[in-house]
């Protein structure tokens, strides 16, 4: 063997071990998840309880997880038109978005254009109660002169909600079963909502104090009536559904999904980076601004198991109302 063909073999063996350094390095970095941005879809307008989740958490996950997480939002359809916007995309984990009760009771009415199998959940970073709130300087000084008025006057009485199909739209669909029938007037604005009470649009807005906290603290507008089982602390002097004969919940919860088919290993990295930002300093003080409840963070799992329960009471509300 020549000295210019041994000298041959030691440079292609060097190019080649170069090479394949390389070409580790690559397949490293592609494994590396999230190694870019991760689109983060919002189903609802600019805002609202969700948009506002979404921003809040972007900022501390991208300290999290080393890439950012530009918000989009993508509204229409009670969440459908963002969900399926999401569900265009590759199950690669590089897409994630807020799912919140008021899309899941549209699996529960028979609208939704997605299935439970079509999207696996992340986490749940929001719990809250709901309310009726009404203008500052509304007739109705309390829950027993709306329910009065109502029964009187059926039909009459107008409630600003998010949408049909809506948890608005089976807890009001529920009151209906009790006497308590009044005219939903859609909003899908989150703005437009809020001020639809103010500006006398409608009598009573049904929402989460979170949502509207700067009217509430403005003295704009009170609650007359929490749904729920029990008193809820920040606003104690507020009776709940359950005390007042009326057995009906359903809090909001917002949560974050991808899409179905996502590598369980993705899945648990975005769980676990969830769960960082909810034990923060800033996200503890966000859930009391949102008047959240204090055990709003679950992981994946846990969050798996509270929808799937939500949406069984969901059904079996909906299937109880007025035919």
């Amino acid at each position: 063997m020549g000295t210019v063909f041994r000298k041959a073999i030691v440079l292609f063996a060097a190019v080649m071990f170069t090479a394949g350094l390389f070409f580790a390095a690559g397949a490293a970095a592609q494994d590396k998840y999230p190694s870019r941005a991760i689109e983060y879809i919002v189903p609802w307008g600019p805002g609202g309880g969700a948009d506002q989740l979404a921003r809040k958490s972007a900022v501390l996950l991208e300290k999290i997880l080393n890439v950012p997480l530009p918000v989009i939002n993508v509204p229409g359809a009670t969440g459908g038109t963002g969900i399926t916007k999401m569900l265009a995309a590759p199950a690669d984990g590089q897409s994630i978005a807020i799912y919140i009760a008021d899309s899941h009771a549209v699996l529960a009415t028979g609208e939704a254009t997605w299935k439970m199998s079509d999207i696996v959940p992340v986490a749940r970073m929001i719990l809250a109660p709901s309310f009726l709130f009404v203008a500052a300087d509304s007739r109705f000084k309390t829950w027993a002169d709306f329910e009065k008025e109502a029964k009187a006057n059926p039909g009459k009485l107008k409630v600003a909600t998010l949408g049909f199909g809506s948890v608005d739209d089976i807890t009001l669909t529920y009151l209906e079963g009790k006497g308590i029938k009044v005219v939903q007037v859609p909003y899908s604005k989150p703005s437009e909502r809020y001020v639809s009470v103010l500006g006398g649009h409608v009598d009573a807005l049904y929402e989460q104090a979170g949502d509207v906290q700067q009217y509430l603290t403005g003295k704009q507008i009170r609650p007359i009536i929490m749904f729920g089982s029990q008193r809820f602390e920040p606003f104690k002097e507020v009776p709940c559904s359950k005390e007042l004969g009326y057995d009906i919940g359903l809090p909001q919860f917002r949560s974050i999904v991808v899409k179905g088919g996502t590598d369980p290993a993705k899945v648990k990295a975005l769980s676990d980076a969830f769960g960082k930002a909810a034990a923060t300093p800033e996200y503890k003080a966000f859930l009391k601004e949102q008047f959240s409840t204090e055990d709003s963070h679950m992981d994946a799992a846990a969050t798996a198991k509270f929808i799937e329960a939500e949406l069984a009471t969901m059904k079996a509300t909906w299937a109880a109302k007025p035919k």
